[in-house]
């Protein structure tokens, strides 16, 4: 059975037991910032779990993609080097919201394996929880599993409810038993069943693990039953492939198999057991999918991570002695092999193509100079212990820098230092990276919005429709505390129940102001979440007092809201106009909007011309002139994203979401803007350039900033224009014209230097003295004379003397001495041209060196140089 029919078989299985077929998510988490990426198939569905958000159905099926390659969830340095460690991999789940329970679930996963897949019975054994006795019993008396395969796994560290077959969400929170089914591959592979001593062995492989979320529990540990038990489910489908294809290794299966022959194909390996293809069979698949959900090759956060994914790809075809780009032309195999399961890998294809290629060029370099670095820090150790080479540390401060100088990500060198059987100071380099972090933190200016205690309400926000409101204090910070009152002068957070502020998010800067008391008077300077729906006004109590409790007029900064508005409503129209203009891969990674500008990232692979340019601000100012009236509505997000809303890069959406219209725009967006287009008044794009590989930024203006801009631009040019005695208008031809007459001039002036140096070297010749050894010896000072010429007069010198030795010397404006040595090819043999000039400028505090025929140097003592010409003489006479 191949993987895609059992991933196939799956779905249509629990479809036909009332599940929802639920697309796999993004790996880029949407509801988790705790979270670097997707690792399971329950993060989509984590806020269902917690009740904090609903869905139309209470039944579940999902092939999750997941990654576990940064953070917590690393498996990286294992990818390659055992049977069932990926970076990327798929996780078959089914998942019950309060609906069917342990029976069901264990019925459901029974009849799957042994009756759609065909597995037989006797092969297969589970776990249960040791304190539950209710799937104990299930298994037992209603499934039939004999006793001796039900294996009851519990904690050996007496620590309550904080062991395998556990499973907790976090320290407080939903909980529950997991059951675990293995599968056993026969007497012929070693290892034990689970809970024994061999059970690390590869004969009884786990394959499922159903959690039962049966309890709450709380932060002194109680725990309490759900009213509503739920199931999460997780089935690795490259595990159970491995199964069903019997083999047993997760790279034998038909996937794999023919990513391997990929890999072998563009590296030119022969042996298709290497470790290297298996690594770039896997990292291939998790690069790619990675790039499809927006992440980029970066320095930081997930963009690091797939740089690194990337780089040990590299790497591993390096030592294949493939030192070619090879790794993009993987893509398309890729295609092949999963490309009906998952349409966006086929649409994004040409452009994670794109980025791979940039990313292996931009690396080749990288690797060569690390390469000499490493192989040196290696070859400095002292010497190993034993014959294995135990006992060899590279140490964390040598990490830390071809992490932090080449671009080295440390599991790369770690890798390679594994390999050559040298371990590594993980946690030296663990401590430059804090100390670095450190630096950085006291270099820079950080907001208190996060890690702040509060249990209260959420915040109602009335600023859609107005910019004042009356609020109630209902919690204030000081230094990140909470305390009952601010006094005058004090920095502090307040939180209103009310607020008509708008607090950071989705690029759009929070709003600025003033709350008002009858006992004093707040500054607001920043708003920002505290919590999710909770707004913390950052600021200073300008006067008097407030307290909790109080009622407070809170009023909006009326003209810092309404740039910022035209600049987020502004934004949308842009981001459309890209897309008509650029193509449809034009995607948002990333904005910032504040009063004076918006500033806004996408994908995309190339400057923009200034044609493109301009056809952007037209479409955009054409939105505005319409005066189109903005609408935001409220609906389900499947139903806005059908209506052809689109969802922005790196932004969470729960299940009901804010639509926005815009002019020809449709965009979810919890944003504030303008009440029609033409409220915009002006848009301009002042810049355009690239941030990190693929990805483009604009800046632009709009309303008065905007005039002010063209305004500025115009003063600009008619300052220049009455600097040449022009027109504004005329000015390009004028420029033309003064380039064309600087360079007829500078011709003219490089004719006359020539002539200039033509006579002075006649003169010059004129000052020649013979040595007794036959030749021609010119030692001067040359007055002004640019330093930059000397080298073409020595030539012509030694062209006229034939026979010769020359040495000039010039000062320039700032006082540094300039000197070359030339010597004609007959005389080498005796005298050097860098001997000479390195034993004139150390008389003059410099140094110099270069080719035994020419060869140059300086110095900065003026006064020394005259002594230094003269000794010379005696210096060439005593060589030749």
């Amino acid at each position: 059975m191949k993987t895609s029919e059992i991933r196939q078989k799956f779905l249509q299985y629990f479809q036909s037991k009332g599940h929802t077929v639920v697309p796999s998510s993004s790996l880029v988490p949407a509801n988790d910032p705790t979270l670097l990426f997707t690792n399971s198939g329950m993060v989509q569905f984590k806020d269902v779990f917690t009740g904090k958000d609903n869905r139309p159905y209470t039944r579940a099926t999902s092939s999750q993609r997941s990654v576990r390659a940064g953070g917590k969830h690393n498996d990286l340095e294992n990818v390659g080097y055992t049977a069932r460690h990926h970076t990327f991999f798929e996780m078959l789940g089914n998942f019950s919201f309060g609906d069917y329970f342990k029976r069901d679930a264990i019925a459901f996963a029974w009849t799957l394996l042994t009756e759609v897949y065909g597995l037989p019975k006797e092969k297969l054994w589970v776990t249960v929880y040791q304190e539950d006795d209710e799937a104990y019993g299930i298994w037992q008396n209603e499934i039939g599993v004999p006793a001796e395969r039900i294996i009851r796994i519990g904690d050996n560290k007496g620590a309550r409810y904080a062991s395998d077959n556990f499973w907790q969400m976090a320290d407080t929170g939903p909980c529950g038993p997991c059951t675990e089914i293995f599968y056993d591959h026969g007497p012929d592979i070693w290892g034990g069943p689970p809970g024994s001593p061999e059970e690390d062995g590869d004969r009884y492989i786990e394959i499922w693990n159903l959690v039962f979320m049966q309890f709450e529990r709380d932060a002194a540990g109680n725990m309490t039953p759900l009213p509503k038990p739920c199931v999460d489910t997780g089935m690795g489908l490259e595990r159970i492939a491995a199964v069903l294809q019997h083999v047993h290794s997760n790279y034998e299966i038909d996937l794999f198999v023919a990513l391997i022959a990929a890999a072998a194909r563009e590296t030119g390996c022969k042996d298709l057991s290497n470790n290297s293809l298996k690594v770039i069979a896997d990292h291939i698949r998790a690069c790619c999918f990675l790039i499809v959900d927006g992440v980029i090759p970066s320095n930081e956060g997930r963009g690091y991570v797939l740089r690194r994914i990337i780089r040990r790809a590299l790497r591993h075809g390096y030592q294949l002695g493939q030192t070619k780009p090879f790794f993009h032309r993987l893509v398309a195999d890729l295609v092949k092999e999963m490309g009906d399961a998952y349409p966006e890998l086929v649409k994004a294809s040409a452009r994670v193509e794109q980025v791979l290629r940039q990313e292996e060029e931009r690396f080749g370099e990288t690797l060569e100079h690390g390469m000499k670095i490493l192989d040196a820090a290696i070859a400095a150790l002292p010497a190993a212990k034993s014959t294995d080479g135990s006992g060899q540390i590279l140490d964390g401060q040598t990490l830390f820098t071809l992490y932090d100088t080449y671009g080295f990500p440390v599991d790369l060198t770690a890798d390679i230092c594994r390999e050559r059987n040298v371990d590594v100071d993980l946690a030296g380099f663990d401590s430059a990276m804090e100390k670095q972090r450190d630096q950085a933190r006291a270099a820079g200016k950080f907001k208190m919005a996060e890690g702040l205690t509060y249990s209260g309400p959420q915040t109602v926000f009335e600023g859609y429709d107005h910019l004042q409101a009356e609020g109630k204090v209902i919690a204030l910070y000081v230094g990140g505390s909470q305390v009952d009152r601010l006094q005058a002068g004090q920095d502090g957070i307040v939180v209103l129940d009310v607020t008509p502020f708008y607090a950071e998010s989705g690029g759009q800067v929070g709003d600025q102001g003033l709350l008002t008391a009858s006992t004093g008077q707040f500054v607001v300077q920043d708003t920002q979440k505290i919590q999710p729906g909770v707004f913390g006004h950052h600021g200073k109590l300008e006067s008097g007092s407030l307290s909790v409790g109080d009622h407070v007029k809170a009023a909006v900064d009326i003209g810092l809201r309404a740039r910022t508005i035209r600049n987020h409503s502004a934004t949308h129209l842009m981001h459309k106009a890209l897309r008509q203009v650029l193509g449809s891969h034009v995607q948002q990674r990333g904005s910032l909007v504040d009063p004076d500008k918006t500033r806004f990232d996408f994908a995309h692979d190339s400057q923009l011309s200034a044609q493109e340019i301009a056809q952007v601000e037209q479409i955009v100012n054409e939105e505005i002139l319409a005066n189109h009236a903005t609408q935001a509505q409220v609906m389900s997000y499947d139903d806005a994203v059908k209506g052809g809303a689109m969802a922005l890069f790196g932004e969470k959406y729960g299940d009901t979401v804010r639509v926005l219209d815009i002019g020809f725009s449709r965009e979810l967006c919890g944003g504030t803007h303008v009440a029609r287009t033409g409220d915009i008044g002006l848009f301009k794009v002042v810049s355009e350039g690239g941030v990190a590989a693929g990805v483009r930024r604009i800046e632009a203006v709009t309303g008065t900033n905007a005039l002010a801009w063209v305004q500025n631009l115009n003063a600009t040019a008619q300052r220049a224009a009455a600097a040449l005695k022009t027109l504004p208008a005329e000015l390009p031809e004028r420029i033309a014209l003064m380039q064309e007459q600087m360079k007829s001039l500078e011709k003219e002036l490089e004719q006359a230097r020539a002539k200039l140096a033509s006579s002075a070297g006649q003169a010059l010749t004129d000052q020649a003295v013979a040595v007794s050894a036959g030749f021609k010896l010119l030692v001067t000072e040359v007055k002004g004379v640019d330093p930059k010429d000397l080298r073409s007069m020595v030539d012509q010198l030694k062209d006229r003397l034939k026979s010769a030795v020359v040495l000039l010397a010039a000062q320039a404006a700032d006082g540094k001495i300039s000197l070359v040595a030339g010597v004609t090819s007959d005389v080498t043999a005796k005298v050097k041209a860098g001997d000479l000039v390195g034993f004139v400028a150390g008389q003059v505090g410099g140094k110099g060196g270069g080719r035994p025929d020419m060869a140059m140097g300086g110095g900065t003592d003026v006064a020394a140089l005259p002594a230094a010409l003269a000794s010379v003489q005696s210096w060439v006479e005593g060589r030749a």
